[in-house]
């Protein structure tokens, strides 16, 4: 499995909540599978986004276009760090 680990922090986590639930069918056709969106615990707004990829080519080329760009402009996103994973290893304990 191929995952994105994006941690940023927003203006304000409703707008970018918006923005991001009318991205949905954007991320699905570039290739994400499944996501989870988490926040820190003493401030929402800050944000890591944990997706599943079909490749982390198509996950580099979605979130490195223009397009993107400007959407995250519209949604308040402040320095966001994209981390690309691949798993080695999944347990239940």
């Amino acid at each position: 499995m191929q995952h994105v680990l994006i941690i940023h922090e927003v203006d304000a986590y409703p707008a970018w909540k918006a923005v991001f639930d009318q991205a949905a069918d954007i991320r699905k056709n570039a290739g994400e599978i499944s996501y989870q969106l988490l926040r820190y615990d003493n401030d929402a707004n800050n944000i890591v986004h944990f997706s599943v990829w079909s490749s982390l080519d198509n996950a580099r080329c979605f979130f490195e276009s223009d397009a993107l760009v400007a959407i995250r402009q519209q949604a308040g996103v402040k320095a966001p760090e994209f981390i690309y994973l691949q798993e080695i290893e999944r347990g239940v304990l």
